[in-house]
């Protein structure tokens, strides 16, 4: 069986003077353990020499709160049979290695305990410590272990190395010989003592230890004689003794403390304590008699149950629910008993235990299990593991064992009964000082962790009645202050939004309702922590039903607190959950998300917008931004981008529609002067100006003249075949001045060279109501300039329009277009030049005053062209008004 293996080191690489190798040869609560010099090489290496080649089975590190390394490797050394035994001659093999946590989240004051199961045989066990985590508490990079801890088995003989028989103490192996029907009992070749394990002597007095290790060899050798009653006593004590060591070994630690500051009254009195309370805790266990060193076989009887009292009728019914223990021996010495011992005795009622052998309940036999409706249950909660003591040892302390292997057991009701319990031992407490009443909150907080993960609905309430009761009641009325509240939600609340995934619904439901109740509560309230909590950006693997769960949360949050002053809600803290929530693979997480940022929209506005991507073209082709822009819109009372857009296409529509009516007149027009037919004109809209579609350069190219639309020569055409309807006038002469070829529909020049490529190159080069584009070298009219450059022209998201001029300005230069306030103010009932700047007459006159008239606009270079232009052979103006103009 292997066990606890002795060893001395050999070698190390490098130490600090104060924490020598030499530490790590023994094991007690002040060990201080080993550490490397200050800024050393690494790695470092330690050697350790086995007493006798052994074969390892568990390897045990200790490391040190915040000099702690980032790896270490394992390296078991042998010496083959025909040299010498000395360290220079070892060869060794590598067996592995652990890597050690940075300690950041225990805030650097707790040891990591790193266990490693190994199968090697050696006489050497080589560790090579690699560099260290980087924190502020290890300035000088240093690494350090407290303990180090081999267990495994001495190698009796060099025979068969896999004959279990080889690991066997000789005494048992002739025991084993005088009666084989012991070697189940100790041939165990995979199990390990828990009085082997390094927790073990690293918390216990050392002569507490040594007394524990006599009484288990005791327990075993009664075993084995069938002594029964007697083992049963010794497991006791062995239990009692190890809690007793514990609190001697915190005492030790308090007297060396007490030493370093000089404070030698302190000291003092800790060592009388010591010496009283062990003297005690032997007279009350009459350990000599368990030892057997009084020369008796048969032990004296030790009462080990506390002073029974009077039982009131109200507990009869808790009789059967409470399974028989054994109560820890009384110390009268200790006015104030170890929490171990005053919280167990409290836990399981005295009186309780008497009623319970009085009238015990009915036991089944072991074929016939108790109904499920059963009220009640029989038998002992399992004991508790060692990784489970060891992470449950605050509790232990406040609550005692018996009480908290209840709250650890497999069977729901007994964690049940221990919620329940605690309740009325926190509830009914009359603990005075401010550091017993902390210790008690803690250890309850640690319970209603656990009792928020279980998975049974009884005992995840009954944890949620006790937490209520702790913030409502109990801190209040011993006057904790508002950190304690602070430490018992912010321990609480992450278990409880990861039950807000849980699988139940009754479970999510009130893991929920219960984060908003707590937010209520008014010392809670005051310190903001639940909002600040439930507020933390969430992790975009994190489960959608958990995530979704902590989103309603935080919009329930929102609509019953705000983000008024000192709610704990701020447009930051909210924004910043919501976008993170809004790259969420689940779509009812972005839902929710989307929810809180519209209902936030509302209240603050502008700033919410400063979170989220720009409002433009291309975040809006994304259909969650674009939402969003879009309810933006609606709120600030603006037309969303959508609805801009459909009355664009709209007055499109109507615009096309124009120009087909104004060609249908002119074919109409073209038909009655060739006397095809009467002219009658359709009626034209009088809401829209039509204009005239651009022209680029390739109109020169393919030959093909843009679309072309009526200005005042169409109206004066029209008013002219009206004329001649009504005189009714025959002759060619008179049909010909309804001609509609040969026409500038813009500037209204009548010319025999304007046939369709004529006209282009008209538009192109010479027509003073055109212009070309700067940008696009389209042809458009002079009058539709600005709107073209804002609305139609392939740069027009460089430009912007004035409010002052209401000319297209380029967005580089607007700022100080509009700061300097120079522009010339437009003016109602007036057109506005793009080229020269100026008000100009309205209507189409004042256009065609302004761009063709000898006094009009300086800044069109076309109008001195036109004005100056000779007409040429076979070319002749304009028909003047009155007469007629020969075809």
């Amino acid at each position: 069986m292997p066990r606890k293996l002795p060893f001395r080191v050999i070698h190390v690489s490098g130490q600090d003077e104060s924490y020598r190798a030499a530490e790590l040869n023994y094991h007690s609560p002040l060990t201080k353990g080993w550490q490397a010099s200050r800024y050393c090489l690494y790695p470092q290496d330690i050697v350790i020499q086995l007493e006798n080649r052994s074969r390892l089975r568990k390897i045990q590190i200790l490391s040190h709160q915040y000099l702690i390394a980032t790896k270490i490797e394992f390296f078991v050394g042998d010496i083959p049979d025909e040299q010498s035994q000395d360290i220079e001659n070892a060869r060794y093999t590598r067996l592995g290695y652990v890597s050690l946590s940075d300690n950041e989240k225990t805030g650097y004051k707790a040891r990591e305990l790193k266990s490693v199961h190994v199968d090697a045989i050696g006489l050497y066990l080589k560790l090579n410590i690699h560099k260290n985590h980087i924190n502020k508490y290890n300035i000088y990079n240093q690494v350090g272990i407290i303990a180090i801890n081999v267990i495994g088995d001495e190698i009796r003989r060099p025979t068969d190395l896999t004959d279990p028989d080889v690991y066997l103490d000789p005494d048992k192996r002739r025991a084993i010989e005088a009666d084989p029907s012991l070697e189940g009992l100790y041939n165990k070749p995979d199990f390990i003592s828990p009085l082997d394990d390094l927790a073990f002597d690293m918390y216990q007095d050392p002569e507490i230890a040594g007394i524990i290790r006599k009484l288990e060899k005791k327990k075993q050798e009664a075993v084995l004689q069938e002594r029964f009653e007697y083992a049963k006593k010794l497991k006791a004590a062995i239990s009692e003794l190890q809690k007793v060591g514990e609190k001697l070994g915190k005492f030790e630690v308090e007297k060396r403390q007490a030493v370093e500051n000089e404070d030698y009254d302190k000291a003092k009195l800790k060592k009388v304590q010591m010496d009283e309370y062990r003297l005690q805790v032997y007279k009350d266990l009459n350990l000599p008699d368990l030892l057997e060193t009084s020369g008796s076989r048969h032990p004296q009887t030790i009462d080990l149950e506390p002073i029974r009292q009077p039982t009131p009728p109200r507990l009869q019914e808790l009789s059967y629910r409470t399974p028989p223990q054994t109560p820890p021996p009384r110390t009268p010495y200790d006015e104030r008993p170890l929490p171990a011992m005053k919280k167990a005795s409290e836990s399981i009622p005295t009186k309780q235990l008497f009623l319970h052998k009085i009238v015990p309940p009915p036991v089944p036999e072991e074929d016939d299990p108790p109904p499920e409706s059963s009220s009640g249950i029989t038998g002992e909660p399992e004991p508790m593991g060692e990784k489970e003591l060891r992470e449950a040892s605050y509790a232990i302390d406040v609550f005692g064992e018996p009480l908290v292997s209840k709250a650890y057991s497999k069977t729901w009701s007994y964690r049940e009964d221990a919620l329940l319990a605690v309740y009325k031992q926190v509830q009914e407490s009359s603990v005075s000082g401010k550091e017993e009443c902390r210790n008690l909150l803690k250890a309850t907080i640690f319970l209603v962790k656990r009792a928020i993960d279980d998975k049974v609905y009884a005992v995840f309430k009954a944890g949620l009645h006790l937490l209520r009761m702790i913030l409502t009641e109990y801190i209040a009325k011993h006057k904790l202050q508002k950190q304690d509240y602070v430490y018992a939600v912010e321990k609480t609340i992450p278990n409880l939004l990861h039950k807000g995934g849980d699988t139940a619904a009754r479970c999510r439901e009130d893991s929920k309702s219960f984060v908003l109740e707590e937010a209520s509560f008014p010392d809670v309230k005051s310190t903001n922590i639940v909002p600040h909590e439930c507020t933390k950006p969430i992790k975009l693997s994190l489960a959608p039903r958990q995530a979704q769960s902590q989103c309603e949360i935080v919009e329930s949050l929102y609509r019953q607190l705000g983000i008024k002053t000192n709610s704990g809600l701020t447009v930051d803290n909210l924004m910043q959950f919501c976008v993170t929530a809004l790259g969420h693979n689940s779509g009812e997480v972005r839902e929710v998300a989307e929810r809180i940022i519209k209902e936030l929209y509302k209240e603050a506005k502008e700033p919410v917008k400063d979170y989220l991507p720009p409002d433009n073209e291309k975040n809006r082709k994304i259909t969650l931004y674009r939402q969003l822009y879009e309810y933006f819109d609606r709120v600030d009372g603006k037309p969303s981008k959508s609805e801009v857009k459909k009355r664009k296409s709209d007055d499109e529509r109507k615009k096309q529609q124009e120009i087909e009516m104004l060609q249908q007149q002119l074919q109409q027009l073209k038909d009655m002067a060739s006397g095809k037919q009467d002219y009658h004109p359709s009626p034209r809209p009088k809401k829209h100006k039509p204009k005239l579609k651009p022209v680029d350069e390739s109109i020169l190219e393919n030959k093909k003249a843009p679309p072309r639309r009526p200005s005042v020569a169409s109206k004066k055409m029209k008013q002219d075949a009206k004329k001649k309807n009504d005189k009714k006038k025959k002759d060619d002469d008179d049909i010909s001045m309804y001609n509609m070829d040969n026409i500038c529909i813009f500037c209204g020049e009548r010319n025999e060279s304007f046939t369709e490529e004529g006209l282009d190159l008209h538009y192109w080069k010479h027509c003073p109501m055109l212009k070309r584009c700067t940008n696009c070298k389209q042809v458009v009219e002079i009058a539709s300039y600005t709107e073209h450059l804002l609305t139609e022209c392939e740069l027009k998201t460089n430009y912007q329009r004035c409010p002052r001029c209401t000319e297209a300005i380029p967005k580089s230069d607007f700022d100080e277009h509009t700061a300097a306030k120079s522009c010339n103010v437009a003016r109602t009932g007036t057109n506005h030049c793009p080229l020269c700047h100026q008000n100009i007459g309205a209507g189409e006159e004042g256009w065609k005053s302004h761009l063709m008239s000898r006094e009009g606009c300086k800044q069109n270079p076309r109008r001195l062209l036109a004005l100056n232009k000779t007409p040429a052979a076979g070319k002749t103006k304009a028909a003047p008004k009155g007469k007629k103009t020969p075809r």
